[in-house]
């Protein structure tokens, strides 16, 4: 096997060493992904006439809910029998290192599926706080969602994690953190889907801002995120050992249920128009 044919992959974990203080790429990628939501958030809070106060509250309720939610996730759905009869290492990043003892980690581990959960329950939260309804805000997330979570699959890629199987396409990747095997670079494939499909979102809304309140944007965004997920998932090794074997991984398990959703709240969107449209011409 020609290994001059693909790409060897093996950067600095740290973007910025400060000396004192060391900023790593993921972190990086996730601040720049949240901060890039957070503007074009405001952005389309200006368009639609919503108060600044409304806003203000979004970050830290956002930031939050995707952090609990995506360690919880991590911990329940792909180690829960560790982590339950280690609650404090879930929620703090820290982990007892036997000869160690208490060592700080950083949080190794984290769900994009607890994250979208996490997320939302966040932004029921949110909508009561500051009395706006539940389904504009979802909608106007779910536009700008897929470039932040573009940064994260970035991150995933300068970590050399969530690696994919062994290949010999040319565009393969070798990780050599991980081994001297061609694989496929899963975390790049879902960065480029995400880029896309922002690009799709931000393409309707601007042709069809009436849309945002009836589901459809959140509904959109769930079904193109989870459903090129299920297909992707075929490209990557499994992330536990007890997912060998199985025919559909957590991962893909774990996406079912939001394509199914994205499907529902699309379907019902539409039929919603249908009746207005009606009602209208009536």
């Amino acid at each position: 096997m020609n290994c001059e044919l693909f790409i060897t992959w093996n950067p600095d974990i740290i973007a910025l060493d400060l000396g004192f203080f060391a900023i790593r790429w993921y972190s990086l990628c996730w601040a720049i992904g949240l901060v890039a939501v957070y503007l074009l958030m405001h952005r389309l809070y200006r368009q639609q006439k919503i108060r600044e106060e409304q806003f203000d509250p979004m970050f830290m309720y956002c930031f939050l809910g995707i952090l609990i939610g995506a360690r919880l996730g991590h911990c329940l759905f792909y180690e829960p029998g560790y982590y339950l009869s280690h609650p404090i290492e879930m929620l703090l990043p820290i982990r007892n290192v036997p000869g160690q003892g208490w060592t700080f980690t950083g949080y190794e581990g984290l769900a994009s599926h607890g994250g979208t959960l996490g997320l939302m329950i966040a932004l029921w939260l949110y909508a009561k706080h500051v009395k706006l309804r539940f389904p504009h805000v979802l909608d106007n997330v779910a536009i700008v969602t897929p470039i932040c979570a573009c940064a994260i699959r970035l991150g995933n890629l300068m970590n050399s994690e969530i690696i994919g199987r062994p290949t010999d396409l040319p565009w393969a990747f070798i990780f050599e953190r991980v081994d001297s095997l061609p694989r496929h670079p899963g975390q790049l494939y879902e960065a480029i889907c995400y880029a896309i499909f922002f690009g799709i979102h931000w393409f309707f809304y601007r042709r069809y801002p009436q849309k945002v309140g009836s589901g459809f944007f959140f509904g959109l965004c769930l079904f193109l995120i989870f459903t090129s997920r299920i297909f992707i998932e075929y490209t990557k090794e499994n992330q536990e050992a007890f997912e060998e074997g199985m025919l559909l991984n957590m991962g893909q398990l774990l996406s079912i249920p939001f394509v199914v959703l994205g499907l529902y709240c699309m379907i019902r969107s539409s039929r919603a128009a249908e009746k207005t449209n009606h009602s209208s011409k009536d």
